[in-house]
């Protein structure tokens, strides 16, 4: 079995159409109503085998201050904003799919930007750290962000964003960090390391497809009767990821090295889409499926982008000393 999901998650090109296909054909043949209440299941599901070998000491390590710093900056001063403003431009009359849009580029940094930095071979340590403080921070400013700026068109109800955050960030962060401690305890930090703790992240795959199948499930009937819908939610969201590709590449080429700079661009990019899903799902009552749906469709753009933008590394970060305007972080 965890072969198997070792080469799913490997293979999530493939595999996340797939799904989005299956849950097209379900809700079609059948009621998919009752979805609605797997997806914090499966949230908690991608969530919590991430938080059991995240390595929350590396926040407090330095060493790459300039890297978190910049990030941080993309991922809060500068993203959030051009999501809102793509939001109000393509979607004027549909506030929810605008919405979407900006839960799209709202939470940072899923569990696949540790992965997508390994696989460039940038700096893993520092793509811990920016996964941690960009989950966290991510999750305590995004009720603010949300009011702040979708609060004239649509009704925020803060407490009920708050509550859904902690059901499916800090409740399974909780339980994941406490599950480390005691599988250390149990098994030591070496063989934990090596052998138990490799078993965890490949379980959250399986709630990122589930949490893909639900959505569109739940849409398939609107995606069926107006088919141009896919269209008008591709063209922001590839604008909205190209425009963050492009931000962050310049900004690691000018001031970082090689390393931080992979890290930073993957830091920035990746978006934690599973709990965006959740948040509009289970915050936002039914019009939540119509931002549900452009987050699904962002997992393929997202997907297919990091998979590209690795072939393209060494093309892109030629240089294996920091670029000349960098200084040490």
């Amino acid at each position: 079995m965890w072969t198997i999901l070792q080469k799913i998650t490997k293979n999530l090109i493939v595999a996340i159409p797939l799904m989005m296909l299956a849950g097209f054909l379900y809700g079609l043949s059948f009621d998919p109503a009752w979805l609605k209440s797997m997806i914090i299941p499966f949230t908690f599901l991608m969530v919590y085998p991430m938080m059991v070998t995240l390595k929350l000491k590396k926040v407090f390590e330095g060493g790459d201050g300039k890297a978190q710093f910049l990030t941080q900056l993309i991922n809060f001063g500068i993203v959030p904003f051009v999501a809102y403003g793509f939001g109000m431009y393509f979607f004027a009359d549909k506030p929810y799919m605008a919405l979407g849009l900006l839960l799209a580029g709202l939470v940072p940094t899923s569990g696949m930007t540790i992965s997508w930095t390994g696989f460039a071979k940038g700096n893993m340590s520092a793509a811990v750290k920016m996964t941690v403080v960009g989950l966290i921070a991510g999750s305590l400013l995004t009720p603010f962000f949300v009011k702040m700026l979708m609060g004239t068109s649509i009704e925020i109800n803060l407490m009920a964003v708050f509550k859904q955050i902690v059901f499916i960030v800090f409740l399974p962060m909780t339980l994941g960090f406490l599950t480390q401690r005691i599988l250390v305890g149990r098994y030591g930090q070496a063989e934990f390391q090596k052998s138990v703790g490799p078993k965890f992240p490949p379980l959250s795959t399986l709630g990122v497809l589930g949490i893909v199948f639900v959505a569109i499930a739940l849409k398939a009937k609107t995606i069926a009767s107006a088919p141009e819908v896919l269209l008008s939610i591709f063209v922001p969201l590839l604008i909205l990821y190209g425009f963050n590709f492009v931000l962050s590449t310049l900004v690691g080429k000018v001031f970082l090295s090689r390393g931080d700079a992979i890290a930073l661009v993957y830091g920035s990019v990746m978006r934690n889409l599973s709990i965006a899903l959740a948040i509009a799902i289970n915050a936002f009552g039914p019009q939540g499926s119509d931002a549900a749906l452009v987050i699904a469709v962002a997992y393929i753009i997202q997907v297919q982008s990091a998979a590209w933008y690795v072939r393209f590394t060494d093309r892109i970060f030629w240089e294996n000393k920091p670029a000349k305007f960098a200084c040490q972080g």
